[in-house]
């Protein structure tokens, strides 16, 4: 059987039987579980200095009516930092470069967010499909704009997140394939595409926590403008 370099983003199977959402929750048992005694261990409080401190970064810019979602962005930060880095490991699946994964996270917190301004502020938010001196025979194509510029963002959030992913991969399988083929070869530049696998790996790894990050600091942003 021919592979391609798109054989590694198909779901994996079992019997027939998808294994995504194995493939998605598994990693949460990586994570040590936190004492329920009030004395923490040196782990716990590592732990919790952690988190608070990614906290206090993504909820900095977000009025203080939006401080609630802090646990959900923290939590959905670390799940998608977790599923990326731990797709860049051998014979493994990365279900965020799946779009129906990526869209899923961030369609709904998205459409959340202008849920609320709608809610609560509806008269700010509507203002935002309009900007301010805006010449009258502009007026229609601008809200048009705005409006589709809005409708775009949960699709531009699930996109960036699958296709950087999805290019990292398969730069790195078709960097390890050629790697190999030339040490069986017995070629002294094996060697270099050795070097160059392992430093895209480490560039990887460090690409898929800051497309996390990337992903929950724009959904603070969309929530600050509708707080």
């Amino acid at each position: 059987m021919n592979l391609t370099l798109f054989d590694q983003f198909a779901s994996p199977t079992l019997m027939g039987i998808p294994l995504v959402v194995i493939a998605t929750l598994a990693p949460w048992t990586l994570y040590p579980a936190l004492p329920g005694h009030w004395l923490k261990t040196r782990l716990g409080a590592l732990l919790s200095s952690a988190f608070k401190s990614v906290a206090q970064q993504i909820v900095l810019p977000i009025p203080e009516k939006g401080h609630k979602w802090s646990a959900l962005f923290v939590s959905l930060l670390v799940l998608l930092i977790t599923l990326n880095t731990l797709g860049t490991l051998p014979y493994t699946f990365t279900p965020t470069t799946q779009l129906s994964m990526s869209l899923g996270l961030a369609l709904p917190l998205w459409l959340a967010t202008v849920i609320i301004g709608l809610r609560y502020n509806p008269t700010h938010s509507f203002a935002h499909l309009l900007p301010q001196s805006t010449p009258v025979a502009l007026i229609p194509a601008l809200i048009m704009i705005e409006t589709a510029s809005l409708l775009v963002r949960p699709l531009a959030l699930g996109v960036r997140l699958a296709a950087n992913l999805t290019a990292g991969h398969m730069i790195l399988q078709m960097i390890a394939s050629t790697g190999i083929t030339m040490l069986y070869a017995l070629s002294p530049a094996g060697i270099f595409g050795v070097i160059i696998l392992y430093l895209l790996t480490g560039l990887e790894i460090m690409v898929a926590a800051i497309q996390a990050y990337v992903l929950v600091l724009l959904l603070s942003l969309y929530l600050q403008e509708n707080v």
